[in-house]
Order: C-alpha cells, then sequence, then structure tokens
C-alpha cells in the first residue's frame, strides 16, 4: 500500500489513520513512537465527537466500522487536498523546491523513469520525488486515492476519478542472448520456444497474463525454469544464459543498449501489443513540480510508442 504523507493534516487524524492501517492501538503507539494511552484518548475523543464508534475488535484486531470506514476515506482525501495546496504553495517559489510522488511499475522504474528523472533534475535539482513500485492496478488506484501525483502502468484501466496523459503500445518480444539460434530474426513465434528453457512472470504481472492467455490460446507447452514476479529477475536469468523471457524493450534499456541481450518482437497475432500509460488525477491542475516531470515523461513515452 501506498502510504499519504503527515503533512499538514492534524494529529488526531494522523493518529486514527496509522490505527486504521495497522488494525493495533499499540502497533501504532509504536509507529508514531507515542504513548499507547495517547492514541486510545484521541480514538475515543473522536468517537464522542462523531457520535459513533469507529472501531469494532475482530479475532484481537480493530476493524473499521462504518463510520470509520468513512472517515478514513475523507481523511485520505483532506491529506491530497493538503498536499496539493503545499504544492502549489511550493511553485511561488519558482520549482526552487516542492516534491512530485510518482507510482510506477518495476520495468519503468528500472530504465524510463531514471532516465527521465535525470533530466529532471538537471533542471529542478531541489525538487524532491517519491517514488514508489507497485502493480499495474494498486498504480493506478493510488492516483484516484489522491496517494500520489502520477502513475506509469502496463495495460491496466484508468481509475474514475483520473486522467489519461500520455500512452504507447509497445511489441512483446523474446529476449535471447546475441549468440543464440534466434536473436538475428526480425520476428518470431511463440511455439519456436517450445524445446527451449524459458522464465515466465506470475500471474500477479499483467505480462504473465498476458503471455499465459497466449500460451493456453496456442495450445503449446513450454517448460519454465523459473517463474518470477521480478523483471530485474527475468532479465537477470536470461543474462547469465539460464533461459529466454518475455516482455517489451522498458526494463531491459541497458541490458539491450550493452549487447548482453536481444530482443526479437512476437510475431503471434494472440499477443497484442502492451499499453503503457501515465495518469493523474481528473480535472485537478497539476501544481508546477508535478506537471513539469508529467510532460518529460509523456515525452519520452510517446517515443516509445510502436516499438
Amino acid at each position: 500500500m501506498i502510504l499519504p504523507r503527515h503533512g499538514l493534516i492534524s494529529s488526531r487524524l494522523h493518529y486514527f489513520q496509522t490505527v486504521a492501517r495497522l488494525g493495533s492501538i499499540r502497533r501504532a503507539a509504536q509507529a508514531l513512537n507515542v504513548a499507547p494511552s495517547a492514541i486510545s484518548r484521541t480514538i475515543q475523543h473522536l468517537e464522542q465527537e462523531l457520535g459513533a464508534p469507529l472501531f469494532e475488535r475482530a479475532r484481537q484486531r480493530l476493524k473499521l466500522t462504518s463510520a470509520g470506514e468513512i472517515l478514513v476515506y475523507h481523511a485520505g482525501a483532506s491529506v491530497a487536498e493538503l498536499d496539493r495546496a503545499r504544492a502549489f504553495i511550493d511553485d511561488l517559489q519558482g520549482l526552487r523546491r516542492g516534491s512530485v510522488s510518482i507510482a510506477a511499475v518495476e520495468s519503468v522504474a528500472r530504465g524510463l523513469l531514471p532516465e527521465t528523472l535525470s533530466r529532471f533534475w538537471s533542471r529542478y535539482p531541489d525538487v524532491a520525488v517519491q517514488v514508489t513500485t507497485t502493480g499495474s492496478q494498486q498504480a493506478f488506484e493510488a492516483v484516484a486515492r489522491g496517494e500520489c501525483d502520477l502513475a506509469i502502468a502496463f495495460d491496466a484501466r484508468p481509475p474514475k476519478g483520473t486522467q489519461r496523459l500520455a500512452g504507447a503500445n509497445l511489441r512483446l518480444g523474446a529476449l535471447v542472448p546475441p549468440k543464440h539460434a534466434l536473436a538475428a530474426r526480425r520476428g518470431v513465434r511463440l511455439r519456436e520456444f517450445a524445446a527451449e528453457r524459458v522464465i515466465l512472470s506470475d500471474a500477479s504481472l499483467t505480462l504473465g497474463s498476458s503471455i499465459e492467455a497466449a500460451i493456453l490460446g496456442s495450445g503449446i507447452e513450454l517448460k519454465p525454469i523459473a517463474v518470477t514476479n521480478s523483471i530485474h529477475l527475468m532479465s537477470a536469468f536470461a543474462v547469465r544464459g539460464h533461459g529466454v523471457t518475455f516482455q517489451t524493450r522498458v526494463g531491459v534499456e541497458r541490458e539491450l543498449e550493452e549487447g548482453e541481450l536481444v530482443f526479437v518482437p512476437f510475431n503471434d497475432p494472440s499477443l497484442r501489443p502492451r499499453k503503457l500509460m501515465l495518469i493523474a488525477r481528473g480535472k485537478a491542475h497539476l501544481a508546477a513540480g508535478p506537471a513539469a516531470l508529467a510532460a518529460m515523461l509523456s515525452e519520452a513515452i510517446q517515443r516509445l510508442d510502436g516499438r
């Protein structure tokens, strides 16, 4: 889960949010470095003020009541709005300082994001950036909840209340060593790897779901030597000659540039291009920091279209 920053929000709501997240006053007290009695009194005062219980005990864990769920939702929205206000105030400083928060999938965090952030910091060296790596849908939902400014992910549906800023269609392909028999080909079919040792992504990644559907549809049987939810491990295993793996060019930019791996695109009709997308909150004016980074990311993503 992507955690909201404390920011300008009151300590009462911050205590409440922490208890709601951890499900325990004791664990919240440890996380916040305050006495459990102080948190307990704060929760009691909130319940008295609102006239409704916020928690109920379930299996030695505090669970939100209906009133508690309403409060935690609006408390999160308050954090987002206060952070946005702080960002607009930072704008008055002419981007001499400020912050941007972004959620991204691992492959984006390995190549596209570091390269873009290097250019961003060359122009805005004092703008702090918070990057969280997570799954595709989780990244988009974090934007919808106001927990981050921007998100970049593959093959996920933008939630209600968000806006698409940029997108690109990226071909899936095989990553093979330079001396592999298929390395010089302009295109390959999935069935050509039936006798190969392959490294697959698991179903927790949208990449894994795409590959799995294509395998089932083609009727072929692959022999995975490894299955993982890590793009880094997939490429690292392939570089070391343990097998071939399947993904886009995003996340393996260094390996391709240095000649450690070769990308050979798939020609299978069932393996449709993957959709990489940058989103922000809908109908919300981005502060100067997020807007500047969004512009650079949009340009970088659009250059990838069709590759």
